[in-house]
């Protein structure tokens, strides 16, 4: 649990259009196209993780694991290494953030013993108790603009730096319509189907 504390803070908004992480450091990159994690704790043990249960599913079913079944697969896992004698629980809390056309878009934290659920504004990492007595401010229905001022406030709450700073944009997925546009702003039409 120490480990976790002092991580740096990853918070996820679920918002009408899709989910909005932010991280006081980085987010690792997504295993796959429709998902993304935040790791608070031993990376090391994350990458293995979501690596062994990605590919798993890839190799049986040739498609990319759903949200909740990464997160279900995942603190199942978890949760059985608390179980035993001799073996090291794994020191990660993780937030996954994806879409799958069954459930839509997804927000599941989980912590060290396995549990998990689904959110609409959820932090993990330093200072998640100030994030969450602030996540009271979220309304049902936020749009893309709402989601990230709410991120913002709340981010500059948790925290450590008294002055905040884009850094480096580490990943960034667009929206059917942002990448529409962009192919358009380059003369690229799209093909009748």
């Amino acid at each position: 649990m120490e480990v976790i504390s002092h991580a740096r803070a990853i918070m996820g908004v679920l918002e009408k259009d899709g989910v909005v992480l932010a991280a006081e450091k980085e987010v690792p990159p997504g295993t796959f196209s429709s998902t993304s994690t935040g790791v608070a704790g031993l990376t090391a043990d994350a990458n293995s993780l979501i690596n062994y249960a990605a590919q798993r599913h890839l190799f049986s079913f040739n498609e990319d694991i759903p949200v909740e079944q990464l997160a279900e697969q995942l603190c199942d896992l978890k949760q059985g290494y608390t179980q035993y004698g001799g073996l090291h629980p794994f020191g990660l809390s993780l937030l996954y953030a994806g879409y799958d056309p069954h459930c839509q878009f997804q927000l599941h934290p989980s912590d060290l013993s396995g549990n998990y659920s689904g959110w609409t504004v959820m932090c993990i990492g330093t200072n998640n108790d100030t994030a969450q007595c602030l996540k009271q401010e979220c309304k049902d229905d936020l749009c893309t603009e709402e989601a990230i001022a709410l991120m913002i406030k709340i981010m500059s709450k948790t925290m450590d730096s008294t002055t905040l700073s884009s850094g480096k944009c580490m990943h960034f997925i667009y929206k059917p319509a942002e990448i529409d546009a962009l192919l358009a702003k380059h003369g690229i039409e799209k093909m009748a189907s």
